[in-house]
């Protein structure tokens, strides 16, 4: 069914949207794969807070120009589907990497972060991007570290003067 030109300014304008919202960008073929599949990975995008649409490469390429994912105009080619991680970055990295291992006809083919085009190869390490609340976990981590080490070392200086009169009074 042909688009006409406002159903397409429509869908150029919804994804540039989203691209504007993202905090990256996965892009993955699925040539061969059947509806009840690109269903299910429907739904776990909607699970996971992933945006994903399937859209001409043509119009996509309009959507995403002006937007901070303008690099990935050289991998658009072919049957796209493509996944904007809204909650956190690796958010459709993640995805895809869960979801091509139980299918192997989705194939990443691109991934931007807004820093430039990342190969698929880059795949794991996008994906392996903490999300808001484990940043948070790792930092505050990170700030009692030295607080609890200090603490520690403070308490030993108490426990080894007791150590050494105990070890005087079983001597004695």
């Amino acid at each position: 069914m042909a688009l006409g030109l406002a159903a397409k300014k429509e869908i150029v304008a919804e994804v540039s949207d989203m691209a504007s919202q993202a905090l990256s960008v996965a892009v993955a073929e699925y040539r061969g794969m059947e509806v009840s599949e690109l269903t299910e990975l429907r739904v776990k995008a909607r699970e996971q807070g992933v945006y994903l649409k399937v859209v001409r490469n043509t119009l996509a390429k309009r959507a995403l120009a002006e937007t901070k994912f303008s690099d990935l105009e050289s991998a658009l080619t072919g049957p796209l589907i493509y996944g904007f991680s809204i909650e956190a970055p690796g958010g459709a990295a993640r995805l895809f990497k869960d979801f091509a291992k139980t299918n192997a006809k989705l194939n990443v083919t691109a991934l931007s972060i807004g820093s430039g085009l990342l190969g698929p190869e880059k795949l794991d390490a996008v994906a392996a991007l903490p999300t808001r609340d484990e940043a948070l976990a790792r930092l505050l981590a990170t700030f009692k570290a030295p607080v609890g080490k200090f603490v520690q070392t403070v308490n030993e200086i108490p426990s080894k003067f007791v150590r050494v009169l105990a070890a005087i009074k079983e001597t004695k």
